[in-house]
């Protein structure tokens, strides 16, 4: 399939792009929530403007009320929501969690919430300093007619703020996904703001009990249910990697064409033509990886959990270059809260981490090929 955008594609990505730039200002949302210091780091009127505009739904099929796209449709918002740096739940709601419910019951009650803007979810994976969905350790045991969760999860996006939590968690028959509603007995959550000033969460169950409807799939089967979710935050925060590089990069080169040095602009030095050079390289390639790994998913095609990795780790070393560069052609300033480059900087740190780093993908692509 070609790696660019179709005509109705490019048309999501117009009304996107106007409405981010305009909506989801920096100055509009990330800096107004983080300076009111907002215990959720997002506006939840502008998920709802989400809503209105179907972006909600984008994943989720026309039979079950969404628009019934795919994950490049999908990435054209994530993109530039990285590029405004646009605080919102889109990502894990309406991306990883809607995909993690793709053929379940459980989606009858929790796509009408995300669809409307109602609803925010969470993905409770990691119980570790990184990501490691093949080190799960927590426990659910039967009990009556559910089971009883126990255990510690961290660096739950959004779990502070989440209506149901997507928790992974070891039964006796392997390992099983679990959607735990907000206020569960038991559960202590712990809102934790992260370097970008989104809100993070560290939970702990202590023997909460859910009912056997809580159970997403089959029990012992989450772990191909996992990967499909996790594939999907995967790409998508790939797609937002590459619009948080795009920005820094604009941004930087805008920086050089105005600031002066030795009676030059120095955009004029042949050196910082070099690095920009380089750097829009690397941004293309990891925009032709994240596209490409969008429309495997949407083929269902087997390779594209290997393409998923590449998107991700590429993105991820684009945008950490793009940022980095951009704060350091920016000088001193680079490193004030006043420029905005710096919250880039930030961003991409966290979206880095997130559903794993360059390493954690790099390592899994060559164990997949059979390094």
């Amino acid at each position: 399939m070609p790696l660019y955008l179709t005509e109705d594609q490019a048309m999501l990505q117009e009304t996107a792009r106007s409405f981010m730039a305009e909506e989801g200002a920096i100055a509009k949302q990330l800096r107004h929530w983080r300076d009111k210091g907002c215990s959720d780091g997002f506006g939840h009127g502008l998920w709802k403007q989400f809503a209105e505009l179907g972006f909600n739904g984008i994943l989720i099929d026309e039979a079950d009320g969404g628009l019934g796209l795919g994950h490049v449709e999908a990435g054209i918002v994530l993109e530039e929501i990285g590029r405004n740096l646009t605080p919102s739940p889109f990502l894990v709601s309406a991306v990883a969690f809607v995909e993690a419910l793709k053929g379940s019951t459980a989606r009858e009650r929790w796509y009408p919430g995300i669809i409307a803007g109602d609803t925010i979810a969470a993905l409770a994976v990691d119980e570790g300093p990184k990501h490691r969905p093949d080190a799960i350790e927590m426990r659910a045991e039967r009990s009556g007619n559910g089971f009883s969760l126990t255990g510690r999860k961290q660096f739950v996006v959004q779990g502070a703020s989440a209506d149901v939590t997507l928790v992974a968690a070891q039964t006796d028959e392997g390992l099983t996904l679990f959607a735990v509603e907000k206020g569960a007995s038991g559960l202590d959550v712990e809102g934790v703001r992260l370097a970008d000033s989104t809100i993070g969460a560290r939970l702990t169950f202590a023997d909460v009990q859910v009912d056997a409807d809580a159970v997403i799939g089959e029990v012992g089967g989450g772990a191909e249910i996992l990967d499909r979710a996790l594939n999907a935050g995967r790409t998508g925060a790939a797609a937002e990697l590459v619009g948080v590089g795009s920005a820094s990069m604009e941004m930087t080169v805008d920086y050089l064409k105005q600031r002066k040095q030795f009676g030059k602009y120095i955009g004029e030095f042949q050196a910082l033509q070099f690095r920009a050079a380089h750097l829009y390289s690397e941004l293309e390639i990891a925009r032709a990886a994240t596209l490409k790994a969008q429309q495997l998913l949407d083929e269902g095609s087997p390779d594209a959990e290997a393409m998923v990795s590449v998107a991700k780790a590429k993105a991820g070393r684009a945008s950490q270059l793009a940022v980095q560069e951009g704060v350091q052609m920016h000088g001193g300033i680079g490193m004030t809260d006043e420029y905005d480059i710096g919250l880039y900087m930030k961003r991409d740190r966290v979206l880095n981490e997130l559903f794993g780093d360059a390493n954690y993908h790099a390592d899994k692509l060559a164990r997949m090929k059979g390094y």
